[in-house]
């Protein structure tokens, strides 16, 4: 498989990351999973690397994982043993759901058109989510007479509830952008034509941040909805021991008291 069917950039501190199968409605294949949870992992800890753009190219954000890839891959007539499925799952997409949510940087999902399946749990992994007021979320597993897959009920439950989890599940009925939004499952929709400069725009405002204080910040908030108050308190605490020893905390401080702009260097 071609390095074109996923595009890698850094600039500004800023890592692109774009899906560019249009003709397969940026449809998974293995190799661009094993590569885009590279990525992810190599984000963290890469200094020039504050925050990750991920976003598609055509008219969808991603239609799922590549079944028909996935098929070629088996064995002719291989029927799958006890074990299978659920080990495919765990070294599969759940890895690569897993990887957005342990990056170590703040990931903005810029959704261009569709996102379905696998698609969707990816883009709502992400830690914002911008939409393109086109676009289009389903959870297309129903339809399939399959289980969500992905982490699906994990993110969604957490986002919108089991009832609304429920009904997206059981119906895989297309979301449009704007009832995503209304549901609390994407942070902004803006028109087609301003997504890329809207998700550019915030990926460079967090890539100007505090770098350190948004790892840790983001670390928090998703132990949040898993943990009891004292065990979140006390990551609190230790989060807060542990960035006021980088340079950025104490630039920020020293800026807020000489009454002026911090500016933060990601250290």
């Amino acid at each position: 498989m071609s390095a074109d069917d996923l595009l890698y950039e850094v600039e500004d501190g800023v890592c692109r990351l774009t899906l560019n199968r249009p003709q397969a409605l940026n449809a998974i294949t293995p190799d661009m999973r094993e590569r885009l949870i590279k990525a992810f992992g190599d984000a963290s800890g890469n200094p020039g690397v504050r925050a990750v753009l991920l976003t598609g190219t055509g008219r969808a954000f991603c239609s799922g994982a590549d079944l028909r890839a996935a098929a070629d891959a088996q064995e002719d007539g291989a029927a799958p043993r006890a074990g299978d499925i659920a080990r495919l799952l765990r070294n599969g997409a759940q890895r690569l759901i897993a990887a957005v949510l342990d990056c170590e940087r703040p990931v903005i999902a810029a959704v261009n058109g569709t996102a379905a399946g696998i698609g969707c749990h990816l883009a709502l992994a992400c830690d914002l989510v911008l939409t393109a007021d086109g676009a289009r979320f389903i959870e297309v597993f129903a339809r399939r007479g399959l289980v969500p897959d992905g982490g699906g009920a994990y993110l969604l439950t957490r986002l919108v509830g089991p009832q609304r989890a429920k009904e997206l599940m059981f119906f895989g009925d297309d979301l449009p952008a704007d009832e995503a939004a209304r549901l609390g499952l994407v942070n902004r929709v803006v028109a087609d034509g301003e997504l890329a400069s809207t998700a550019d725009h915030w990926a460079r405002r967090l890539a100007a941040g505090p770098t350190l204080a948004h790892a840790l910040t983001k670390r928090l908030v998703n132990r949040a909805l898993e943990g009891d108050r004292a065990s979140c308190f006390e990551a609190e605490a230790l989060a807060q021991e542990i960035n006021m020893t980088a340079r950025d905390a104490r630039e920020g401080l020293r800026a807020f008291a000489e009454g002026r702009r911090a500016s933060f260097e990601g250290r």
